[in-house]
């Protein structure tokens, strides 16, 4: 399999997955700007969309939208336990988590890093955020992930998310529960791998 990534991007999310399965892969950076390979090819003969993740499977095809992959990938390495099998009411709460993390966090900072978008938005946008992060904070609150106990592709996602507060100047330390899981989730070997590989930590 091969995953096209950008450093830091949403696509984070598929390569923790990936590391924590333990799942043979290797990434390819694409340049989001001019829509261009690490190798020099035209992303968007890869995935239409332009954006990332994209996993080309190891019998041609490619799968889009990170919330698809990660479910993908948890299900082709079950003994990992990164989502509860397909069918159960488990998998469907993983799903209500992946769908909240898609719509309310990943898009809602979307205008963040628009640079035609007025500052005065911005802060309408950190507002709205805010109120997303207060929720998170009780559902987290006396737990170690998402779904409890063990780590789920979903936690791979939301901290993707919550990563972004930093380059977006969000002070994550006004939500301790958020802070603590976001130092839990990164101290993971696997997380911690991933983060290496994308050139966000040493």
């Amino acid at each position: 399999m091969k995953l096209y990534m950008s450093p830091g991007a949403c696509s984070l999310s598929p390569h923790i997955v990936l590391q924590e399965a333990g799942l043979p892969f290797e990434i390819e950076k694409v340049n989001l700007k001019t829509k261009e390979t690490e190798t020099g090819g035209d992303y968007r003969a890869v995935n239409p969309k332009g954006a990332v993740p994209a996993l080309r499977l190891d019998d041609g095809e490619v799968l889009t939208e990170g919330p698809a992959i990660v479910q993908y990938l948890a299900d082709r390495k079950p003994e990992a336990k990164l989502a509860p099998a397909a069918g159960t009411k488990e998998r469907y709460r993983l799903q209500e988590w992946l769908n909240y993390v898609t719509s309310e966090l990943h898009k809602g900072f979307s205008p963040l890093f628009n640079p035609k978008a007025p500052d005065e938005w911005k802060v309408v946008v950190k507002e709205n955020l805010g109120l997303r992060f207060d929720y998170l904070s009780k559902q987290l609150d006396g737990k170690k992930y998402l779904m409890g106990d063990g780590f789920s592709v979903a936690d791979a996602y939301l901290f993707t998310i919550l990563n972004w507060t930093r380059p977006t100047g969000i002070d994550l330390g006004k939500w301790p529960v958020l802070k603590d899981y976001c130092a839990r989730v990164a101290a993971r070997p696997a997380v911690h791998k991933a983060l290496v590989a994308e050139g966000l930590v040493k």
